[in-house]
Parts: C-alpha cells; sequence; structure tokens
C-alpha cells in the first residue's frame, strides 16, 4: 500500500513540543524593561525570554561557610593593611613580627580552605 502525502506540516516530536506553561506576575517595571529589550532583540517577549533561560548562566549563592571565610580574609586583610601603615609611621622592626604572626594565619586558612 503506498503512503500518499498529503501536504502541511510535518508533526513535532514530543521533545519539540511546548506542553508546559509557566505564569509569571511582574511589576510594571519588569514588565516593560522586557517588552523594550524583547523589542530590542526584534523578537517577541516569549522568545526573549526562551533565549535568556538557554544561554543565562546564573550562579550558586555562597554557603555560609564560604562567607564565613571570605569574612576572615576581608578582615585579615585589613589588618594587613593597617600594619603597612604602622610600619611606614613607626619604622619596620616594629611591624614585622605582627605582620609574620598575621601571614601565617592567612596561610593557614588558605590551606583549610583548599581541603
Amino acid at each position: 500500500m503506498k503512503v500518499y502525502n498529503k501536504g502541511g506540516r510535518p508533526t513535532k516530536s514530543l521533545i519539540e513540543k511546548r506542553t508546559y506553561r509557566v505564569n509569571l506576575k511582574m511589576n510594571t517595571e519588569e514588565y516593560y524593561t522586557l517588552k523594550t529589550r524583547a523589542s530590542e532583540a526584534g523578537v517577541s517577549p516569549c522568545d526573549f525570554i526562551r533565549v535568556v533561560i538557554l544561554k543565562t548562566e546564573i550562579r550558586q549563592q555562597l554557603s555560609p561557610e564560604w562567607m564565613e571565610h571570605i569574612r576572615k580574609l576581608s578582615g585579615m586583610a585589613n589588618n594587613l593593611n593597617q600594619i603597612a601603615h604602622k610600619a611606614n609611621a613607626a619604622g619596620y622592626l616594629d611591624a614585622r613580627m605582627e605582620y609574620l604572626y598575621l601571614a601565617d594565619k592567612i596561610d593557614h586558612l588558605l590551606n583549610q580552605i583548599q581541603q
């Protein structure tokens, strides 16, 4: 038996079909920003959102443990700056011991982070 081409558009596979719907509420600023960016790109707002979903890379938030390490390093960096200021004002011999102690603490913290 011969199969005749009836014409028309070929059927889409299950992967190509868009079967899921997402409702999104936006405030006025978000809505008009979406419309403006979509029109600048020359696509519909729906197509713009689809492209953004597929191509945008969103980074994971830092864990509380990482935030604690960053705070410690920031505090140590602040202390190093204070030591450098003291060294310039009073002479390098007085600040050397403080610097060596703090540098050792920073090394220890960086080794903990790497593990």
